[in-house]
């Protein structure tokens, strides 16, 4: 079992940055795979970034948002740079185990999920 907890978001303007954090329980952080995700009101929940096997990231986040994780501290982050309005969303950390997951990119692969923490941008 792992429980996930976000941390980070908050208002920002167009261009600025932000840092996520996703802190983990449990003493096996290091065999999990793990991604962010957001959901803007009315919209169905996407893909931002993961961290498994390599790294993997939206095409609308490349070159902008950066995730690595500290597993020493069982935390992965999410820096995001140059925000833009439409980044404004709930973004959520999710894990899975490395021997589970299939396609990084698909929200249905990942077992555990934070309660997830607002980003807004504004123009």
């Amino acid at each position: 079992q792992v429980q996930l907890v976000e941390s980070g978001g908050g208002l920002v303007q167009a261009g600025g940055s932000l840092r996520l954090s996703c802190a983990a329980s449990g003493r096996t952080f290091n065999s999990y795979a793990m991604g962010w995700f957001r959901q803007a009101p009315g919209k169905e929940r996407e893909f931002v970034a993961a961290s498994g096997s390599n790294t993997y990231y939206a095409d609308s986040v490349k070159g902008r948002f950066a995730i690595s994780r500290d597993n020493a501290k069982n935390t992965v982050y999410l820096q995001m740079n140059s925000l833009k309005p439409e980044d404004t969303a709930v973004y959520y950390c999710a894990a899975v185990s490395f021997f589970s997951i299939r396609n990084y990119y698909m929200a249905n692969q990942y077992n555990y999920w934070g309660q997830g923490t607002q980003v807004t941008v504004s123009s």
